[in-house]
């Protein structure tokens, strides 16, 4: 009989994931404060390990709350204003270069492009070659800089914010700065995270970053590339600290980002001068026409749920489809039941390790628990064995792919089955049931199942049956929807929905950005205010 407990230690052959080339790096480095751009030892600081050995990597800084109410107080807001956009445009280029290529400064010693590669990868677990592939996509951010403001700033003249006021198609244009800086509370997860603060330098807005406690490494050397390439270092703020230590950071700043979890973000929902930065649950919805030929965007699913080791708010954790669901789960869990659980440097690594082993089986067992109602864990049943991998003090969580089967809620919900249920067609076909489903299905629809729209650290999607037409209204908040159809009504529908942040219309993957438009807001439009504005001429 297969055990569908998804929460113990995987059976599966495994090599030895600790002793890798990796592991072997012993080196302490200290990472200092950064007041001012310039480097400050506190008494207090933490330690961060590597993933798979424990051993200490670095030891990091903190500042308390005291020092950052004061030095945000104290920072000069005005100066990058001494540079034209277009100046600090130039810089912006050439720090994305240094950041590539040179030996920039890392406490009292100097760090080069593979050094940081390799500290990324050996406290977050993340694979080297995905540390590889995100310190790209924050070289494209500084090297198209000028496209990224451009689309920010919907293309009116640049030099309009170096006077302040200009002409436009014969009408005058005003913007004043309302940030004298901001802040970011930064996570540890992603890399590519980065590249949404790094255009405020060239918008002339100095910034205060609070690094996430795994990754202080690439906010560092993002701030050692730009004052090499001629920023002035006062315009740079780094303050590894605690949660009372970002909180005040998000009070002190006029304009902040904030990255995390909804238990994190829910706090300032309401606060304006905080741009959240929460779970994204992306989805990939087809159409009624193009949930009869799946298996033809099967690629751009996979793609979409395991792509950055699934721990972006822009990887898809759910497919929404009004028919055909349980053949599209079949067919993922097909696929990501190849993705094994290797060392980080291996090239063929598709998954992170946990930094936190606990967190993995938290998250593991959050899931199990949740398995009712018709929820089936797919993958599990055709690896015959758990998600949660685990050897030493490494653990990651295998790629997982949750079926929810569609059924006719109690009449009194006033809601029918899905259109495209395909037990109301072959009531005599075989299914095989997790033993955590249960007959009883519930008075919901199965779109309203807790899992079907969660996100996780990891390759986590649910498949759900729902009609066409209830669809748009019923996916809830989703960062980036891929919607693929031709069918005219249900393209409109889709338009029209409010629910969607990023929308991609054909198989466009939900990993794949265009960065000069707005992503859970436009930072432009966060730093700055238009206003009215008329002046007397000679």
């Amino acid at each position: 009989m297969i055990s569908y407990n998804c929460a113990i230690e995987s059976e599966t052959p495994s090599p030895d994931l600790r002793q890798t080339p990796l592991a072997k790096q012993q080196i302490m480095l200290n990472i200092p404060i950064l007041r001012q751009g310039k480097p400050y030892i506190a008494v207090d600081a933490v330690d961060i390990v590597h993933h798979a050995t424990g051993q200490p990597v670095a030891r990091v800084a903190q500042a308390n709350s005291g020092m950052l109410s004061r030095d945000i107080a104290r920072m000069p807001h005005d100066i990058l204003d001494q540079f034209t956009v277009a100046e600090l445009m130039d810089m912006t280029r050439r720090a994305g270069d240094l950041f590539m290529t040179a030996s920039l400064p890392l406490g009292d010693d100097k760090q080069s492009f593979d050094d940081y590669i390799t500290q990324l990868s050996a406290t977050t677990g993340m694979p080297v070659s995905y540390c590889r592939s995100n310190a790209g996509k924050i070289h494209r951010m500084f090297a198209e800089i000028e496209t990224v403001i451009k689309g920010l700033t919907r293309g009116f003249p640049l030099d309009i914010l170096d006077k302040g006021h200009g002409q436009i198609a014969g009408h005058t244009l005003s913007f004043f700065r309302v940030a004298n800086c901001l802040g970011a509370v930064l996570p540890s997860n992603s890399p590519g995270v980065h590249s949404l603060w790094l255009p405020a330098i060239a918008l002339k807005t100095p910034v205060v970053l609070k690094p996430g406690r795994e990754e202080p490494w690439s906010p560092f050397r993002i701030i050692q590339a730009f004052i090499a390439a001629g920023v002035p270092a006062e315009a740079f703020g780094f303050y590894p600290t605690d949660h009372a230590g970002a909180a005040e950071l998000l009070r002190c700043c006029d304009r902040s980002m904030l990255f995390g979890g909804s238990e994190t973000t829910k706090p300032y929902e309401n606060d304006s001068r905080v741009e959240l930065h929460g779970p994204g649950y992306s989805k990939i919805i087809l159409g009624p026409d193009a949930a009869d030929e799946w298996e033809k965007y099967i690629d751009v699913m996979v793609g979409s749920i395991v792509a950055n080791g699934g721990r972006s708010c822009i990887n898809a954790s759910a497919i929404w489809t009004p028919k055909n669901g349980r053949a599209i789960a079949e067919a993922l869990s097909d696929r990501l039941t190849k993705v094994q659980a290797l060392p980080a440097e291996d090239p063929k690594a598709e998954i992170a390790a946990f930094a936190n082993p606990k967190m993995a089986e938290m998250i593991s067992l959050s899931i199990d628990g949740q398995l009712k109602n018709g929820a089936i864990d797919i993958t599990a049943v055709k690896r015959g064995s758990g998600r949660l991998v685990q050897q030493g003090r490494l653990a990651w969580l295998l790629p997982t792919i949750i079926w929810i089967e569609p059924h006719t809620p109690s009449s009194s919900t006033g809601e029918c089955r899905g259109e495209g249920d395909s037990s109301a067609r072959s009531p005599d076909r075989q299914i095989t049931k997790s033993p955590n489903s249960t007959a009883d299905l519930g008075d919901g629809p199965s779109w309203k199942h807790p899992l079907a729209n969660k996100e996780f650290l990891f390759p986590f999607a649910a498949v759900v049956e729902c009609p066409a037409d209830v669809i748009p209204d019923a996916i809830g908040d989703t960062l980036v929807g891929t919607v693929i159809t031709s069918d005219k009504q249900f393209l409109r529908a889709m338009r029209a929905t409010p629910h969607i942040d990023r929308l991609n219309l054909g198989p466009i993957p939900t990993y794949q950005l265009s960065w000069d438009q707005p992503h859970e807001g436009n930072l432009f439009e966060h730093l700055y205010r238009q206003r009215a504005f008329q002046m007397v001429t000679a």
